[in-house]
Parts: structure tokens; sequence; C-alpha cells
């Protein structure tokens, strides 16, 4: 489940002709980007899967995930994970117990605040064409890490041709791991306190703390 969260990458190898594609990825996903830093905050009903077939896993776990900036808290059906930007809560319910880590943004290779902007540094991107996701026509990007030993060695993209937003992506890792992101009721007009960013240890009693910090 931790890897669900952390919102958030076997070396690929590119097709020849990717450099031509590569400005038409820049081109949407600069789109995307802008689209996401005129809004200050923003709350989504957020659908995430894990599936595996040559394990025969797949698991799905629906929730929600509100962002403000750096920040972000994601709920799930079994976490919640809480980023101040400074520390990472994740709580697990059906034990009643936290963990508290410090926030060590150079370890965190893809999070719900920075899939936005990802491609901007040390991925490269590929335009794969247009798809249709919930009867809505998609521009489909891959983004590439530069760094071989990057826990996803890929992440796809799907991005609304309509408006540019972002309303699926899918993570790879090494082990056979898909991790599919689906975002739905997208509202970018909240504004969460600062306060909702922290875990307050009086809203769940008798939680049992664990400080790794």
């Amino acid at each position: 489940m931790k890897k669900l969260t952390l919102l958030l990458l076997c070396v690929l190898t590119i097709q020849v002709g990717w450099a031509q594609q590569d400005e038409d990825a820049l081109q949407v996903l600069d789109a995307m980007s802008a689209k996401y830093k005129e809004i200050p905050a923003y709350s989504a009903d957020i659908t995430s899967s894990l599936v595996n077939e040559t394990e025969g896993i797949n698991e799905e776990f629906g929730g929600k995930i509100t962002v403000k900036g750096d920040k972000y808290k994601l709920e799930l059906d079994e976490q919640v994970v809480i980023n101040n930007g400074e520390t990472l809560w994740t709580y697990l319910p059906d034990v009643n117990e936290v963990n508290i880590d410090r926030y060590d943004p150079d370890e965190d290779e893809i999070s719900p605040s920075k899939i936005y902007e990802a491609y901007k540094k040390g991925y490269k991107y590929i335009y794969i064409g247009d798809e249709n996701v919930g009867g809505q026509p998609h521009a489909v990007i891959d983004l590439v890490p530069d760094d071989k030993d990057a826990q996803y060695f890929k992440i796809k993209l799907f991005i609304k041709n309509s408006d540019s937003s972002l309303t699926q992506w899918i993570m790879y890792d090494k082990s056979g791991n898909q991790y599919k992101y689906t975002i739905e009721n997208f509202n970018g007009s909240i504004n969460p306190s600062e306060s909702f960013f922290v875990f307050n240890e009086t809203d769940y009693p008798g939680v049992e703390v664990i400080d790794l910090r």
C-alpha cells in the first residue's frame, strides 16, 4: 500500500523517432503543468489499483486526494498519508497506528504534488498517441527516467485533450507491478488550512505512534 501512495518510478528501449515526437509531448505536458500551476489547491476522488499479472494480483482502492502546493493528504480505504512538506505521516486505521518520518523530497521519486511537473527534470518523454478514456480523447505520454536505478521504469500519463487535465496515470516498477491512479470529481475551488496537512493525534484516540525521525 505504501508504494501506492508514494503517490507517486530497468531500462526502456525507446523507439527510433522519439526525438521527433518529443516536441509534441512537451507541448501537451507544458499545457497540463500550466493548468495546475494556476490552481492554488484542489481536491479530487482518486481510485488506485495494483496489478501484477505474474503474481495474480489485482487490487483496487478508493479514496480522496487534497493538494496545496507541496502539501498533500491522501485518504485511501486502508491508510491515510499526510505530507506538510517537512513531515510525513502514514496512518493505518486497521491497527490504529501512525508512522512519522521526515519528508525527504530527494527520496520521493513521485508524489501527488509532483506528478504534474515530474517531466521537467530527470525524464525523457514520448508522445504515444491518442486514446479514449471515459469516452473522452486523451493524449498518452510516456515518461522514462534518466536514472536507470529509479524505482519506476515508466510512467504513462493520460491527459484530456479538451482541457489539458490529467485524469489517469500508470506507474510501472521492475518487479512487474503496475500502479494505476484515476482522478474524478476534480475541485479546484478549495482553500484548506495549513492544519489540514498535519496529523492530529487527538482525533485518533489510542493511536500508537511510531516516530522514525
